[in-house]
């Protein structure tokens, strides 16, 4: 047991953050991200069914520098032109990162659909969560202490 810990932050994602370094890639995806196949290209992936997005993305950011070094760190997946979807997820996004980088919403950044997907296959690791709300998938570069 170890205290100041959030219970959500299993033994295997607590190892998985301790292993990254600088530069590397955390994707959250949510529960229709299709993590597994980036599993089989070699991206490591972990499974964290139950838990919404924010709940873990603010756990994570308690011990995860955010990279100085980069305009945007965090990154969301758009929505398509031709998809009218609202999501209101990524405002709870952008506050929960503002409580944890200096930037505050200029840290977040959003990318094309296919260019999000494109970058998860050079991610270090992707833990999918239970996440039921649409484009729900977020991008963490990580940063130095």
């Amino acid at each position: 047991m170890l205290k100041k810990i959030s219970p959500l932050l299993s033994p295997e994602i607590l190892k998985l953050l301790a292993e990254m370094g600088h530069q590397d890639r955390l994707v959250l995806g949510d529960a229709n991200f299709p993590a597994e196949r980036y599993a089989k290209q070699g991206v490591i992936v972990l499974r964290a069914d139950g838990i919404r997005a924010p709940e873990l993305l603010e756990a994570v950011l308690e011990l995860y520098p955010l990279d100085e070094y980069v305009r945007t760190p965090v990154n969301l997946m758009a929505v398509p032109a031709d998809q009218n979807v609202e999501t209101p997820i990524w405002d709870t996004y952008k506050d929960i990162v503002g409580k944890y980088d200096s930037r505050g919403t200029d840290a977040v950044g959003v990318l094309k659909r296919d260019t999000f997907y494109e970058a998860c296959a050079d991610a270090y690791a992707i833990i999918q969560t239970g996440e039921t709300a649409v484009y729900a998938n977020i991008m963490l570069d990580k940063g130095i202490v």
